[in-house]
């Protein structure tokens, strides 16, 4: 790319492809989406952008003109993190990476000053953004990174280099475009392809394809899970409202750990970061504290009472896993349970029999179900006539407030792009007006 003389001395700090968020100081990016991004740069300057990224001028202004800034932003992205020399960890997989990236954050941030990609910052924009932003005095950057088709991970692998990469999981997201789970781990083991020999690589041993891998990498390989096949295992997994606590052994140490989620699908996402926390020189004590005080994300999983209900939000996403995980934390919960479920996307073919499995355990978890989306009906169909099916959030969310009763359990969970909060929202407005 090329830079006018008279602006070569420009600094930034941070990127941002949105006007709407822009912060003074950014790298405004130009990128080609529904619209031509050029058409933004005049609003970036008056928001107080430091310079732009794009692909050809059109006006006088700092300006970096590169002839793909997508590519350009990896590549300045690589640069920025090899200057700060950062220990890099990245995460992957295909349920729970934001959970344990923040997971692993928390437990480093103890003794390292972490940066890490803030939320839904996975991707080939999203990712190297967000590296962009992390201050100069950063030791260790955690990176999560997402995929839906291959070559992906690969891109970010090269960018962020990883000292530590974890694959917590090789599950059905994403299917559609990956054709088999063999597929998906293919995509998710693109992870190695930036990692010098030297690096780590953390995996799930309880996932049947990441035990068994056809194409054993370079890299030395440690295992956490639930068995004694792994270096980092955990036993004597004990789940009260609110509570979750488990043994940790990782050789010679033994230790508990308790945290306050609930399922115990978070126990292998403490794992990882327990593993990571251990190979970073984090003592036991630190661990122990940081998981102890860890606070899961706003809109993932959040369990709360409202007028004699207890509710379940859990709408950030959901593919077969981590709607089995939700259903279980619903069946574990004292009280008439109801699950108000929406589709999940991009399960492509495999959409109509996944739907219809998700019927048949949530009829064996709930009482009653509520089913949203064009695929409700496979899950109806799966239920033995226990799941209603709706195609409009206010209707769904005014039979609920007819079924509901104080003292249910609601458990309300669908794709991001099921809007499952719209329900929730709409049903907290109905009991607060029969309440007044």
């Amino acid at each position: 790319g090329f830079v006018e003389e008279k602006y070569a001395d420009i600094e930034f700090l941070g990127a941002n492809n949105d006007t709407r968020v822009l912060q003074p100081g950014q790298l405004f990016i130009v990128l080609q989406g529904a619209r031509d991004g050029h058409d933004f740069i005049s609003a970036a300057i008056e928001k107080g952008a430091a310079a732009v990224l794009c692909s050809r001028k059109v006006g006088d202004y700092p300006a970096i003109i590169v002839e793909d800034p997508r590519i350009a932003l990896g590549i300045i992205a690589r640069e920025e993190l090899k200057r700060i020399g950062p220990k890099v960890v990245a995460v992957t997989g295909s349920v729970g990476k934001s959970t344990t990236k923040e997971m692993i954050a928390c437990v480093l941030s103890g003794i390292y000053r972490v940066g890490k990609t803030p939320v839904n910052h996975n991707n080939d924009i999203g990712m190297p953004m967000a590296v962009l932003s992390m201050p100069e005095d950063t030791e260790v950057a955690v990176l999560e990174m997402g995929m839906n088709h291959f070559r992906e991970i690969a891109y970010l692998s090269e960018i962020a280099k990883p000292d530590v990469g974890v694959i917590i999981n090789v599950g059905t997201m994403h299917i559609e475009y990956l054709g088999s789970r063999e597929g998906i781990r293919k995509a998710k083991m693109e992870i190695v392809e930036g990692m010098s020999p030297e690096g780590q690589l953390l995996l799930n041993g309880d996932n049947d394809l990441l035990r068994n891998l056809e194409e054993v990498p370079t890299q030395p390989i440690t295992y956490f899970g639930s068995d004694e096949g792994c270096a980092v295992w955990a036993k004597d997994v004990h789940q009260e409202p609110g509570l979750l606590s488990f043994t940790v052994t990782a050789g010679e140490k033994v230790f508990p750990v308790e945290m306050a989620l609930e399922g115990a699908h978070f126990v292998s996402d403490a794992l990882a970061a327990i593993a990571v926390g251990l190979k970073m020189g984090v003592s036991v004590e630190r661990i122990q504290a940081a998981l102890a005080g860890f606070q899961n994300m706003a809109g993932r999983q959040e369990i709360f009472e409202k007028n004699g209900f207890t509710i379940i939000k859990d709408c950030y996403n959901a593919g077969p896993e981590s709607m089995a995980a939700a259903l279980n934390v619903l069946s574990g919960r004292k009280g008439r349970k109801i699950a108000v479920l929406g589709d999940m996307l991009e399960l492509g073919d495999c959409a109509p029999a996944e739907h219809e499995k998700l019927g048949k355990l949530a009829a064996e978890k709930a009482d009653l179900i509520f089913a949203y989306g064009p695929n409700a009906k496979y899950v109806a169909g799966g239920s033995n006539g226990k799941a209603l099916t709706f195609e409009d959030h206010a209707v769904l969310a005014s039979a609920l407030k007819d079924a509901a009763l104080p003292g249910d359990v609601i458990l309300f969970k669908g794709s991001r792009g099921m809007h499952m909060e719209v329900v929730l929202e709409a049903f907290m407005r109905k009991i607060n007006k029969s309440e007044e």
